[in-house]
């Protein structure tokens, strides 16, 4: 992957990027690469949102709430969660160049993962039961990943999202692993956000080194509302404090919707 972009910075504590009613507000002008974008849309009782698509496709995913979605002349009741902590959701998909209205009665917070695209797929609900949840590693490497919108699991043209649920005192993202090459059925290229929330005010580290001499390096603390970039480079582990369970939601696009990952050759020796 070529760097035509400015360097920038790779954590982004929580409120630094608002802009009302986005707590986060994430695109690639920002972000300095070509894809991948969030945001964080926060609505008080009653409230109400337009979101104009542009050129991203977009997923709307209740963090904390429930929501109805108006778009293309569909209406999405999402149900929602209490919490991030409290299972999966239900969610929205969005195409590119449409609006959609986002209301809700009681209030919440909704997480926008998008992704610059060509293709304008049609608007569709995606259920919470048809969500597959995997549980993924062992000991203090286990961790519970929601793939909502992994490529494979839901129709998207470049967008990859999923959810990520890490016990107290575990490591997820690991083996740290990469995707910044484009290396046919190995490895593909892919920019990545994560977005975290910690239960209880909690904290985590989140760990990013370099895959080649220049390139991306971070060891940072991170708290709920922080997010974290990788445009390049082997990111991992993921660490959540004791007595904490950490939340992060990977939003991911490249040029091709594909999750081809490497992992770091010094950390997969008895990896199970």
């Amino acid at each position: 992957m070529e760097d035509n972009h400015e360097p920038r910075d790779l954590h982004l504590p929580a409120g630094c990027t608002a802009s009302p009613p986005y707590a986060v507000s994430i695109g690639p002008e920002q972000a300095g690469w070509d894809y991948s974008a969030l945001r964080v849309l926060e609505l008080d009782p009653g409230g109400s949102h337009l979101l104009a698509a542009g050129d991203s496709e977009w997923i709307v995913l209740p963090l904390t709430g429930g929501c109805t979605v108006r778009t293309q002349g569909e209406i999405f009741e999402l149900q929602g969660r209490k919490s991030v902590f409290g299972g999966v959701s239900d969610f929205a998909y969005v195409p590119r160049d449409a609006r959609a209205q986002i209301a809700s009665g009681a209030g919440g917070r909704f997480a926008l993962a998008g992704a610059r695209c060509e293709r304008r797929l049609p608007a569709r609900y995606g259920p919470a039961p048809e969500v597959l949840v995997e549980a993924r590693g062992s000991g203090s490497q286990a961790r519970e990943v929601h793939n909502f919108a992994a490529a494979g699991a839901f129709a998207c043209d470049r967008l990859i999202a999923v959810e990520v649920l890490t016990p107290g005192g575990n490591w997820s993202s690991y083996p740290p692993h990469k995707h910044d090459e484009h290396r046919p059925g190995e490895e593909s290229e892919l920019e990545e956000i994560y977005y975290f929330e910690i239960e209880d005010g909690g904290l985590g580290y989140q760990r990013v080194s370099p895959s080649r001499p220049g390139g991306a390096e971070l060891l940072t603390e991170v708290r709920t509302g922080d997010a974290v970039l990788v445009p390049d480079g082997w990111h991992g582990p993921s660490m959540a404090e004791p007595g904490h369970t950490m939340y992060y939601l990977n939003v991911m696009a490249g040029a091709e919707r594909e999750w081809l990952i490497r992992f770091h050759p010094d950390h997969t020796e008895g990896y199970r």
